[in-house]
This record gives C-alpha cells, sequence and structure tokens, in this order.
C-alpha cells in the first residue's frame, strides 16, 4: 500500500434518528441514519409507514377524493378512421400471372 493516500479508517459512533447509538468503524468519525434495526418495520414487526416528506398523506388524500367521485362511464372505442386515399403512383398495379402471360401481352397494352 502506497504510504499517505488512504483515509484513516477508525471507529465511529452511529447514530440513528430513533435515538439508538452503535459502534463501528468507517472513515469518518460519526455518521447518521434515519433508520436502524431497532426501529426499521421489517425487524420490529410493526406496521408503520416511514413518510418522506408528507408523500403518504398526499397518497392517502388522493385516494379518498377518488373513491368519493362515483366512478365515470366507460368511454366508447373510437370508430376506426378511413385510409386516406393514396396517390396515382401509389395505386396497386395489375401484375401479371406469370413470365409467359407478360410476354405474351403487346407492349403499352399493360393496363
Amino acid at each position: 500500500m502506497k504510504p499517505s493516500i488512504h483515509p484513516k479508517y477508525q471507529e465511529a459512533q452511529v447514530t440513528c434518528a430513533c435515538g439508538a447509538t452503535w459502534t463501528t468503524r468507517s472513515t469518518k468519525p460519526q455518521l447518521r441514519t434515519d433508520v436502524c434495526s431497532q426501529c426499521h418495520p421489517f425487524f420490529t414487526g410493526e406496521q408503520r409507514i416511514v413518510d418522506t416528506a408528507g408523500q403518504v398523506e398526499r397518497f392517502m388524500r388522493r385516494m379518498q377524493r377518488s373513491q368519493e367521485r362515483p366512478a365515470a362511464p366507460a368511454a366508447k372505442p373510437a370508430a376506426p378512421a378511413a385510409a386516406p386515399a393514396r396517390p396515382a403512383a401509389q395505386r396497386p398495379v395489375a401484375r401479371p400471372a406469370s413470365l409467359e402471360s407478360m410476354l405474351d401481352t403487346p407492349a403499352g397494352s399493360e393496363r
């Protein structure tokens, strides 16, 4: 290892938002976290929602408004649009059934 290019690996104090603290090792002396194994719903078995900037309340308000509103009638499927007329250059041309029938027709009477 090259000397003096790596950060110092030291003991660090981790503090959770719930107040739990423990010691680990890190390059920083103090670490802070929002959720730990003592307060996370997966580990505690609690059924609670961790809210981030009011997202849950906004979702609940939207759900309540949608349940209060009567159901909208189903929209009728739109009628298929008529195909636009093709220009003369793109119209299908009558094709001969075989090479023999093409050679039998006189030139200029293909149509």
